[in-house]
């Protein structure tokens, strides 16, 4: 009897193996730590540092720009510095615009969505503050705007479950690695069961969505649920489902508050570190926009140094290292390998945002990488903070102009106050699954 156990899992190993090896076969995929230097079912997954996985592909990268990672026994293709990630996402973009199995998102997004588809004002206090909280209403409110037509109070119960909700959850840590690997161990029961989270947020994006059905007037739409609703009604067997609706919906609250929020608060960190680089912000605005007036949008290209100092924030902090996975749409010749339809395709955009050719001293927070001789705003192709080509950051429109004016209009009215000598501010990211986010931190806002 026990033989005949022995024998059926060593049966199993070498026919789980032989799939391993022959379902790639056909591919001529670039080079990598890939069978059977690697190990069997668990492919390199032991071999990448989950807590800085572009650390890991850094060094994978040393001996080619383009190389090939198994995550349990799927292969990724990993891409590695400006040219190579350029040439895919952009030379050909159309090739690479699919979205990568990504399980622990397509578990709540379903294949729905954008995404994932294939209180009292604020004063001078004396005492310190941790800005987190702040810094997520914000953003909360104005996607809320668009979305719902209306803003939440900072002290609304309800708002304050959602903000208390960890939406990031889903997408960090050595237990979101993991389940990508092996989706099979959603059924096993644990704390990785970090779903919970979404019954919260679907629950609430439904109830809004149903008290929009019955408010609708279909000629006086009032926000994108209404529209939504609308497009809904006009074209039947469409895309346009209540599914897709909830998903897009999600994809909006997630990718448009908290990576907002996070940048934010790295960045007033790196401005508390750099006293002499927020001054001179704050010194820029009151020459062009003045003390009595709130910036607007229009006012960036009046900006150089703020506007060199908001894409110096994005660059250096690195939000999304390798960002989320894509995927190629056809069997693609990518210079002399064949890549298979459907493999996974992983940028690393740590090696463009921190490409010393383009950004001498890449590991300095130096707003000087973003502007020319005349000190005028200088543009790079190399800056990919919300990655590249047709599936790039669909927020990035409104990121960028959610940073640029909550950035403008804190520095327009407060000065930052660190509890200890800039020099001693530990400016070290915490690398959180795909996520970059700054370490803890409080400061002092004073009017000025």
């Amino acid at each position: 009897m026990d033989f005949f156990i022995i024998l059926v899992i060593c049966l199993s190993c070498l026919i789980l193996l032989s799939l391993w090896n022959g379902s790639y076969a056909k591919q001529k995929l670039p080079p990598g730590p890939t069978p059977p230097t690697s190990l069997p079912i668990v492919g390199n997954i032991l071999q990448l540092n989950t807590k800085n996985i572009s650390k890991s592909i850094s060094m994978l990268a040393k001996d080619g720009p383009v190389l090939t990672v198994y995550c349990g026994m799927k292969p990724t293709v990993v891409l590695h510095g400006y040219e190579a990630i350029k040439e895919a996402l952009i030379d050909q973009g159309e090739e690479f615009s699919g979205r990568g199995s990504f399980p622990m998102l397509d578990k709540i997004a379903q294949g729905f969505g954008v995404g994932f588809s294939n209180g009292e004002r604020w004063k001078q206090i004396p005492s310190p503050c941790d800005p987190t909280f702040l810094l997520g209403c914000v953003p909360w409110n104005v996607i809320s705007t668009i979305i719902f037509q209306n803003r939440f109070d900072y002290s609304d119960q309800k708002f304050l479950t959602l903000m208390n909700s960890p939406w990031i959850q889903v997408r960090s840590g050595f237990l979101l690695n993991l389940y990508n690997a092996f989706p099979f161990l959603w059924v096993l029961p644990g704390s990785h069961n970090v779903f919970k989270n979404y019954a919260i947020q679907r629950s609430f994006i439904l109830e809004k969505v149903k008290e929009h059905q019955e408010s609708l007037d279909m000629n006086n739409p009032q926000d994108f649920i209404d529209y939504f609703l609308i497009k809904m009604e006009k074209t039947q067997h469409s895309e346009f489902t209540m599914d897709n609706l909830i998903a897009t919906i999600w994809d909006l609250l997630t990718a448009g508050t908290e990576t907002t929020s996070t940048t934010m608060r790295y960045g007033l960190l790196l401005l508390l570190k750099h006293p002499e680089i927020s001054a001179k912000v704050r010194e820029e605005i009151d020459h062009v926009v003045g003390k009595n007036q709130s910036p607007y949008m229009q006012d960036r290209s009046r900006l150089p140094y703020t506007d060199a100092v908001v894409h110096e924030i994005q660059r250096y902090i690195n939000l999304a290292p390798t960002s989320i996975p894509h995927a190629v749409t056809q069997d693609i010749r990518f210079r002399e390998y064949l890549i298979l339809k459907g493999t996974a395709i992983l940028t690393d955009l740590t090696s463009v945002l921190y490409d010393d050719k383009e950004f001498p001293n890449p590991e300095k927070f130096d707003p000087g990488h973003f502007l020319d001789e005349s000190g005028n705003f200088k543009k790079s192709d190399y800056f990919m903070a919300f990655s590249a080509g047709k599936r790039a950051c669909a927020g990035e429109g409104l990121a960028r102009m959610e940073l640029f004016l909550i950035l403008t209009t804190i520095l327009q009215n407060f000065t930052l106050k660190p509890l200890v000598d800039p020099k001693d501010i530990d400016i070290t990211s915490v690398h959180k699954g795909i996520g970059t986010i700054p370490p803890f931190y409080e400061l002092c806002f004073i009017l000025v």
